[in-house]
């Protein structure tokens, strides 16, 4: 099969289309004919393998895993012999362990769920790693309630452009920074306000969020924490790619919010990243009622995930960026 591979760490010029073997799979896997893979900043984390700490997990001079990309929509091609929740010609979508930048992917029954009836692959495909993080910003780490003020930063991107959406699904009433070039884009999202971190900070009418749902990375703790109420909730998602060759963002989340959070009244909270069906399930129940709507800033095909991972590190997207397959 075809499939986006890379040998070493580094830039997007590291990634190659070659033909590799076709996964095969065990007794309780499935394999996924992979129609369209999201681009995420996971991905470019791996690609490159910065900030080191992630190297830890993915291989300390070279990747472990050399098909990149991890959020897939497909058809099930086959099923192992314990499999009984898909069955071949399933549509579905989710994420897979072994990487989804190829025409098969092989993943687990607890990674994937029914595709969106009213999806194309293609949008399907922005929905698992972005969707997932969002749901859990509003639902876990910052339990949203009707009625409450929610701020998204980074509201234009993956997870903040999926999280304004469900916030709004949960009763919040929602405002959303980004770039001033997007601020159209946010409020058709259904924000309720928008703004443009060019022209004033979040912190511009004073403690008055109930949750702030962080997808920057890069803001301090400080300012961040102005914005919330005296017992508010700040979310932080990602981060990662920001800031630092060793820890990048994931210090401020690992360590210093914690730390904070055991001394103040507010709630500083890392968001998980565990990949659940259940998760995938409520995204659809949400996606087919209407109340959420994954974006596509732009799609190209599987063998320019190069140029697709150089238009992602440019920044300032309204959703996500796809490969098809």
């Amino acid at each position: 099969m075809k499939a986006i591979v890379q040998d070493t760490y580094g830039p997007a010029d590291v990634l190659h289309l070659r033909d590799v073997d076709r996964p095969t799979i065990g007794d309780e896997e499935v394999l996924v004919r992979v129609r369209a893979a999201g681009v995420d900043p996971g991905v470019w984390i791996f690609m490159v393998g910065r900030p080191y700490l992630v190297r830890l997990a993915s291989g300390l001079r070279r990747p472990r895993v050399a098909v990149r990309g991890r959020d897939l929509a497909g058809v099930v091609a086959e099923v192992g012999a314990r499999v009984t929740r898909f069955q071949p010609g399933d549509e579905v979508y989710g994420t897979s362990p072994g990487g989804s930048y190829a025409e098969f992917a092989a993943t687990t029954p607890d990674r994937l769920a029914r595709k969106p009836a009213n999806l194309s692959f293609e949008q399907a495909a922005a929905v698992p790693v972005s969707g997932m993080a969002a749901l859990r910003a509003v639902r876990d780490s910052g339990a949203v309630r009707p009625g409450q003020r929610v701020l998204v930063i980074g509201a234009a991107g993956g997870v903040g452009s999926q999280a304004v959406q469900i916030a709004k699904a949960y009763g919040a009433t929602v405002t959303g920074v980004c770039a001033p070039a997007k601020t159209g884009f946010v409020r058709s999202l259904g924000a309720d306000d928008v703004l443009d971190y060019t022209r004033a900070e979040i912190d511009r009418d004073g403690a008055v969020y109930d949750v702030v749902i962080d997808t920057g990375g890069d803001r301090p703790l400080s300012l961040l924490r102005r914005a919330l109420t005296p017992r508010g909730t700040l979310a932080l998602v990602g981060g990662g790619y920001t800031r630092g060759r060793l820890l990048g963002g994931y210090g401020r989340q690992m360590f210093r919010a914690p730390l904070l959070s055991l001394v103040v009244g507010q709630r500083l909270r890392t968001v998980s990243a565990v990949e659940r069906a259940e998760d995938l399930d409520e995204l659809r129940d949400l996606i087919e009622s209407g109340a959420l709507t994954p974006a596509v800033d732009r799609s190209y095909p599987l063998a320019e995930a190069p140029e697709a991972l150089r238009y992602f590190t440019r920044g300032h997207l309204a959703g996500k960026v796809v490969l098809t397959v």
